[in-house]
């Protein structure tokens, strides 16, 4: 295997128009259609979804009209309340593919970020026209970043695009069911009406079949377990890379991680700045997107985010956080 590079040394560029074009599903979302989707038995909300989103790719591409009475409405957004690993993204991705183009798919931080890093105006250039505009993992604890969105939604729908959303709901919040639904009204009052809410229910499979924790390798070990591998593998100082982190836009953590299979962390601790935790945790979504197998030293990566931060106001942040870093850390190598 060729020597670990470091993905301190790396510094990805991109323009206005390769960002935008990098707003797709996931790879590991590339097999995802309504028929690859298996609604659980145990939880009739899921089938229930398939059917509406698959009901609303026909309402949205080919409306009926009737020359003797008006056509039920249909609304042009939808929004997907649920916990962590229930299908919501597969669904997300499933409407994404059925619908024509153009389109776009990207999280709640991708266009978020997208907006810091081509100005307000510029983005909705780049996105009018799209047909569809989904958003997985909505976030609401920002009240900055969720009026940027909230305007950015209304001038894209006002220009006839569809809006498709996906929200977390923690196991433990307080109302579950409910409470991140109404918070997303709340939030998004300017377009609110333009939504239809619908709950799924589930089990994170992402924990049916690993244990709660990210295991700690050694760190004379490290290499060895991702030696198994294919491809590129990183590693790095875990101080050293969150300090990079800040030197990189997040919208160009896709191109920090491009092409890699392994990452390993040296000598993880516990984060305590709430920026250098909220960068990493765009980090981890690009390293889960990629499905990059995790090895670490020093301190679980379960336990990366303070007491603290996890009693705070990013609390759903850190959690999905968390769940996608036990399960690369999990994967074998």
């Amino acid at each position: 295997m060729p020597a670990p590079i470091s993905l301190v040394e790396r510094r990805p560029e991109a323009s206005a128009e390769q960002i935008v074009a990098g707003l797709t599903p996931p790879p590991q979302f590339d097999g995802a259609t309504f028929e690859s989707y298996r609604p659980d038995p145990a939880h009739p909300s899921q089938a229930e979804a398939l059917e509406r989103m698959q009901e609303l790719v026909t309402a949205w591409t080919s409306p009926k009209r009737s020359l003797f009475r008006k056509a039920p409405e249909v609304r042009p957004g939808i929004y997907l309340d649920g916990g962590f690993g229930v299908g919501k993204t597969h669904l997300l991705a499933s409407l994404w593919k059925a619908m024509p183009g153009p389109k776009v798919f990207g999280t709640f931080i991708e266009y978020t970020a997208l907006v810091g890093a081509l100005g307000y105006a510029e983005t909705v250039r780049a996105l009018q026209g799209s047909r569809i505009v989904c958003i997985d993992e909505f976030e609401l604890d920002d009240p900055g970043d969720t009026m940027v969105m909230t305007r950015l939604l209304g001038e894209l729908v006002a220009g006839g695009s569809k809006l498709a959303a996906t929200s977390n709901t923690p196991p433990n919040a307080l109302g579950e069911g409910r409470f991140a639904a109404s918070d997303f009204l709340r939030e998004i009052q300017a377009i609110a009406d333009r939504f239809q809410i619908m709950r799924i229910d589930g089990d994170d499979y992402r924990h049916r079949d690993i244990t709660g924790h990210a295991p700690v390798t050694p760190d004379d070990r490290i290499e060895a377990e991702l030696a198994g591998l294919d491809g590129t593998v990183a590693v790095d100082d875990f101080r050293a890379l969150v300090a990079h982190l800040s030197k990189v836009h997040p919208s160009r953590y896709v191109g920090l991680v491009e092409g890699l299979q392994g990452l390993g962390l040296r000598d993880v601790e516990v984060l305590h700045d709430q920026n250098d935790a909220l960068r990493f945790v765009a980090l981890v979504d690009r390293l889960y997107d990629a499905q990059v197998v995790l090895r670490a030293s020093g301190t679980s990566l379960d336990r990366v985010f303070s007491e603290e931060m996890l009693g705070g106001g990013y609390r759903k942040k850190y959690l999905r956080a968390i769940s996608r870093l036990v399960a690369l850390a999990n994967e074998t190598a």
